[in-house]
């Protein structure tokens, strides 16, 4: 397959291989002669159009043509302008939900925690109040990290499956006001409380706006064996052997905890694109919506965000809301942002970085009506704002912007236990759980083989999607049972808190 029209009402193909000008291909039954060389990834046009109509992808407007093109003609962002501009009046026009499709109740082994819940890692995380403490959260884990390595080689003891020491520095918790302020201490509180940790220190300097006891007040009845508090200027002398300490009994804790068989109905799973192209739309998101809406058919999770890339798709999911409480959260949370845009005097449609454009995609509008494929067609079950844990099982919306450490951080804050996160153009970084990368093409997937965990690309290369399927579902449980994604592998973990206001 050299091309491929993804809609029936689309009014352009996408190449799927680089085709040469003067080539001929056929369309729904009409020859047609490209006029130029077509970059695979990107589009050609079906038709003649003229200047002001709108080009078609996925069955629906992606923007509008700048001037008069020519059936046959390369169409890319310098010809496309985008229909999106200011907020909008949305009306509920609720669709019938899909029907999911039917399959045995699975099975994923993770560790139970005294509250109920389930995690898929059990790590000793080292979490900061305030970025005035990350080099001491760094040291105590180098040091710990050297200590357990070293009993290794004395006494021979393994270290239990899963444990790793990881610390999560960042720039804030204090100078910081109103939004920003409580963004910063709903985040590290949703880091302190994750299943995924089987226990953490937290590491406070004792001046910090992020006031240590408040933040403490905040986590409600945790387990005091397995979280516990260090502030710095409380300590004579030397915070690092106190800190050292506190580790040594948390391991304790933590260092028989064992997994065992969970319901695939407890899985939480954050879908996430980014570095998004031409393919994203066609392979690795329409995959990640297969397995959404398998998730949710199993009784368990997952979550959608990036709202500035749902702009001039959200109305699709508007209208797969469950009731008018949720249509209506989302119309606010869509709306919100475009205000946030606007009120710092930038448009609401110039989304596309210059890494999505040159893979094939030109207008907000084609990027959204990719993203949001990943979240399959299942009903909209919750709707979350930034730093709010999950509820609800089924898809949730979440507020959180698209960039991809932000976003990626938000889904992992609101409860998700892994990240699924498609690319066309790759990236090795990863939040504070598995980050597991699915590419949209072989060749990203041949040429960076220790930042791709998962390969759809052969999606356009004659494999099925049910064949494709059933091997990603496998390889998303394998990690959910502690297989490590190449993130993890390399130790790139790390978080980044959505900041909107002042900096004291």
């Amino acid at each position: 397959m050299s091309y491929i029209q993804i809609n029936p009402a689309d009014n352009v193909a996408v190449a799927i291989t680089p085709l040469l000008a003067g080539t001929t291909v056929t369309v729904g039954g009409t020859q047609i002669t490209l006029n130029s060389d077509i970059p695979a990834g990107h589009k050609f046009l079906l038709c003649d159009l003229h200047a002001g109509e709108d080009v078609i992808k996925y069955g629906y407007p992606i923007g509008h043509l700048r001037e008069d093109h020519r059936q046959g003609d390369f169409i890319c962002h310098d010809h496309i302008q985008t229909n999106l501009s200011g907020l909008l009046q949305y009306e509920y026009q609720p669709v019938a939900p899909a029907s999911l499709p039917v399959a045995p109740p699975a099975t994923f082994r993770g560790y139970r925690r005294k509250n109920g819940d389930v995690g898929i890692r059990n790590e000793l995380w080292i979490i900061p109040t305030v970025g005035c403490v990350n080099g001491v959260c760094n040291q105590l884990r180098d040091q710990f990290t050297a200590e357990l390595r070293e009993q290794a080689q004395t006494d021979g003891n393994k270290t239990p499956d899963d444990i790793r020491i990881v610390a999560f520095p960042h720039n804030y918790g204090c100078s910081q006001l109103s939004d920003d302020h409580e963004n910063t201490r709903k985040v590290l509180r949703d880091m302190v409380l994750h299943p995924n940790a089987g226990a953490v220190l937290i590491v406070g300097l004792g001046c910090e706006n992020n006031q240590p006891d408040k933040f403490m007040e905040m986590l409600g009845d945790y387990d005091h064996d397995r979280i516990r508090l260090m502030v710095t200027q409380r300590i004579e002398g030397d915070e690092t052997e106190y800190g050292m300490k506190l580790l040594r009994e948390l391991y304790a804790q933590m260092s028989n905890d064992r997994r065992e068989e969970v319901p695939l109905s407890q899985l939480r799973v954050g879908l996430k694109c980014g570095g998004s192209d031409g393919f994203s739309g066609i392979t690795a998101n329409p995959l990640l919506g297969v397995f959404s809406d398998y998730i949710v058919s199993q009784g368990g999770t997952t979550v959608l965000t990036e709202v500035p890339e749902m702009f001039g798709a959200e109305t699709i999911l508007m209208n797969r809301c469950q009731s008018r409480q949720l249509f209506d959260k989302t119309v606010t949370m869509v709306n919100d942002f475009k205000a946030y845009f606007l009120s710092h005097g930038e448009p609401v449609g110039e989304n596309p970085s210059p890494g999505n454009k040159a893979g094939g995609i030109s207008t907000l509008e084609e990027k959204a009506l990719g993203c949001t494929q990943k979240c399959g067609k299942s009903p909209v079950c919750g709707v979350l704002e930034y730093g709010e844990r999950i509820t609800d099982k089924g898809l949730n919306l979440l507020s959180a912007p698209g960039n991809d450490l932000v976003a990626s951080t938000a889904l992992a804050a609101s409860g998700c236990h892994i990240v699924l996160f498609t690319t066309g153009r790759g990236t090795p970084f990863g939040t504070f759980v598995p980050t597991m990368k699915v590419s949209t093409n072989s060749t990203l997937a041949q040429n960076k083989p220790t930042w791709i965990d998962f390969n759809a690309g052969t999606l356009v290369e004659g494999e099925s999607m049910d064949s494709v399927f059933a091997r990603f579902r496998q390889k998303v449980i394998d990690i959910a049972s502690g297989e490590l994604t190449w993130n993890e592998r390399k130790n790139y973990q790390e978080i980044s808190i959505f900041k909107n206001g002042v900096t004291l």
